[in-house]
């Protein structure tokens, strides 16, 4: 209940619909209660007395009753769904919120199809809750309170069915929600199981045609849909339990009052009137237990939806700003003090260790090494994607964690190893670097990273529309356009993450011309291949997150061999081993 109370805060201004909600279904209650009494009155009073006009007057009362009970559920309908949907939008919009706050460290506690899952089923069951169970939850103890009390009033011989079936339908209510309680948490968990797989299929889906693996994945797709349906039907199995239950319990206790109340009749110690009235309070009680049922129902499930939120708007970001952080970052100059890092507390290896390296503004640098030597990670600390374990990182001569986040990230490009380019338009793209950017803007940055050759030739330009992920563009034009949209930015530090692997060298060498025209901006080149660092100032050499050697493309050719081998493959060709060719 503890997650529940929590997310009872986003309800925000739809609190005073959800109130209002409530009181609608009280007075419909209460106008419900009303209708057993006049029609006892019509059965003993008016038949019995053959009193039509008596008859006619309680008819209208009831009937007035009826249209004023409908008159305030349609109006709690209209509140409930105000107060339900305002709230889900709420909860949403406060998840994805905090989830744009995320580090990378955080949202490694979390898979993506979970995420989808809490911000989507996960909402959409706490919606439902509040939707569908306000108005049980509000009718049910009223009409169970009144509808006990006008029963006593009316015959407390009777009543006492209500004392003797209730502690039964508690216990049964006991069993089934404590059976079904856990479940559901289950049954949210594969849900996020069958989100991944659908996921990870439509976003491999070239690659799956590619190597014709469509039986496979469907395999895989039938194993975690068959899993959901099949924890479905087990907690849902315990779920509908209370339904014939308590219609036993109720048309057990509809016998046993007809059966006293029949001899009661005979015996001129109740009116058949009384009987009926009391007969529709019996239902209207029954109802009132079941709708309770219902609901304790929905909070066991809500429960478990709201664990799940609360684990994503309790994760505390790891990455913050200072609470008088720098707003102003004054050159790109870059310092690593004995900088260590793993991505995780208890693991047992450091990806980067004991890194010492000092890149003054304006320089341009190449970080070359074997696949796995966190040349990735060693630029991730620039911008704080993550924090180093040990050690500092500096950026303008500051540490990285005096700068506010937003000002550091602002002041450092960085286009990713994986492109990424969102649907809409090549301008909408773009203007993630800048958004006040003009055509004029537009068109230089994309020269600059010789997106222009291919732009020119699409019939919109700037408006041609990307899809969904950039699909409507090669690998290489992707790369260059997120080259172009970094260079927006106008940053002091630029780091391209082997961000030209997939454009041929000649187009490279373009985009290396017009990146040595940008004056005071330091520039980091992550690169597989020798000719897109050979000019740089200084070319940094990792091997297993440790730097090996420091220097210009002649002095370590003259004097590394991991550099040497590099070479000798690339330039000049050579054998399985790497080394050079026997000529």
């Amino acid at each position: 209940m503890k997650d529940l109370k929590k997310l009872f805060g986003y309800f925000g201004p739809y609190r005073r619909d959800l109130l209002l909600g409530a009181v609608l279904v009280l007075v419909e209650t209460c106008f419900e209660l009303f209708i057993p009494v006049l029609m006892a009155d019509i059965i003993d009073v008016g038949v019995a007395n053959h009193d039509v006009p008596f008859i006619l007057h309680k008819g209208i009362q009831m009937g007035i009753c009826a249209v004023l009970a409908l008159a305030t559920g349609l109006l709690y309908a209209r509140f409930a769904a105000r107060a339900s949907y305002g709230f889900g939008a709420n909860v949403r919009e406060a998840e994805y919120e905090k989830v744009q706050n995320y580090s990378f460290s955080n949202l490694d506690h979390f898979e993506t199809s979970s995420l989808v899952t809490r911000m989507t089923t996960d909402v959409t069951v706490l919606q439902n809750a509040v939707n569908g169970g306000l108005r049980p939850m509000v009718r049910g103890p009223s009409m169970l309170i009144m509808g006990i009390a006008l029963s006593v009033w009316m015959n407390p011989r009777l009543a006492l069915v209500f004392f003797l079936t209730t502690p039964v339908l508690a216990v049964i209510l006991i069993f089934i929600v404590r059976r079904v309680a856990p479940m559901y948490g289950r049954l949210q968990r594969a849900v996020d199981r069958l989100n991944s797989v659908v996921e990870e299929g439509l976003t491999a889906i070239r690659a799956v045609k590619a190597f014709v693996r469509g039986e496979y994945e469907e395999e895989k797709f039938k194993q975690v849909n068959e899993d959901l349906m099949q924890t479905s039907q087990r907690t849902f199995h315990y779920a509908v339990l209370n339904l014939p239950a308590f219609q036993f319990t109720m048309y057990t206790a509809t016998v046993f009052i007809m059966w006293f109340g029949g001899g009661m009749i005979l015996e001129n110690d109740l009116q058949v009137g009384d009987l009926t009235g009391f007969l529709s309070y019996v239902l209207q009680v029954m109802n009132s237990l079941m709708m309770i049922s219902n609901v304790f129902l929905l909070l066991t499930r809500s429960l478990a939806s709201a664990r799940r939120i609360g684990e994503v708007l309790e994760e505390s970001p790891d990455l913050v700003s200072a609470p008088d952080a720098l707003r102003e970052v004054l050159d790109g100059s870059i310092d690593f003090m004995d900088v260590s890092f793993k991505y995780k507390e208890d693991a047992q290896e450091y990806a980067l260790s004991h890194v010492n390296l000092h890149i003054p503004a304006g320089q341009t640098i190449g970080i070359i090494g074997g696949t796995g030597s966190a040349k990735t990670t060693l630029v991730q600390l620039i911008p704080r994607l993550y924090d180093a374990t040990e050690g500092a990182v500096f950026v303008g001569g500051r540490n990285v964690k005096a700068y506010d986040l937003e000002t550091l990230r602002d002041a450092v490009g960085i286009v990713l190893q994986k492109n990424v380019l969102f649907s809409g338009t090549v301008r909408e793209n773009l203007q993630w670097g800048d958004k006040q950017a003009d055509d004029e803007a537009l068109w230089e940055a994309c020269r600059a990273a010789c997106a222009d050759e291919f732009l020119e030739r699409m019939p919109k330009g700037l408006d041609s529309d990307l899809g969904q992920g950039g699909v409507n563009v090669s690998g290489g034009q992707k790369q260059r356009l997120c080259i172009a949209r970094t260079l927006l930015k106008h940053p002091k530090v630029l780091i391209f993450d082997d961000s030209t692997s997939a454009v041929d060298t000649a187009t490279e060498a373009k985009i290396r011309t017009s990146l040595s025209k940008l004056e005071g901006v330091t520039k980091i080149i992550i690169a597989q291949r020798i000719t897109s660092v050979i000019h740089t100032d200084q070319i940094v050499i990792l091997e297993d997150g440790r730097v090996h050697a420091i220097g210009t493309h002649q002095e370590l050719l003259a004097r590394d061999p991991i550099y040497q081998e590099i070479y000798a493959s690339q330039m000049k060709g050579g054998d399985e081993d790497g080394a050079p060719a026997q000529r």
